[in-house]
């Protein structure tokens, strides 16, 4: 399960380390993609196939499943992590993400989200934008 966060610098060349408890989790070889809210998803290969084939499955005669497709798909890219931990985050998901040094990671069950830290700071529960419990209470129909 990938749960957590973790904190780290890019340097230089683009490169991040992968925490090593979502590691041995993902594996060494897996996805990225654009996420909501600016973030970038690392998928890994089974639960990258779960996910993929939720837009394979939409009808090419839809003009917002063919949006979503080439936006998801197009700005995706395998990856494998190098003998230290890291991986190389490409340009266009650097830019996405608005990443320049300091990155969070953070465990999402199935998958893995990368935010720059100062995006991810907004998302925190002690913004006094976020309220817990009203978050809750509009997603009670979900089962919470």
């Amino acid at each position: 399960m990938l749960i957590g966060t973790y904190e780290h610098n890019m340097d230089a060349k683009k490169r991040v380390i992968m925490p090593a408890k979502f590691r041995e989790s993902i594996g060494d070889k897996f996805y990225l993609t654009v996420g909501f809210d600016g973030c970038i998803r690392a998928y890994g290969e089974e639960e990258w196939q779960k996910y993929k084939s939720r837009f394979d499955n939409l009808p090419e005669s839809n003009q917002n499943a063919r949006k979503i497709r080439r936006v998801i798909l197009a700005n995706s890219t395998d990856c494998e992590v190098d003998k230290q931990g890291r991986v190389i985050i490409p340009p266009n998901l650097c830019k996405h993400a608005k990443l320049e040094k300091e990155v969070v990671i953070i465990g999402q069950s199935s998958y893995i989200e990368i935010w720059a830290k100062e995006i991810w700071s907004k998302y925190q529960p002690e913004d006094d934008d976020i309220n817990l419990e009203e978050l809750i209470g509009s997603l009670s129909e979900y089962g919470l």
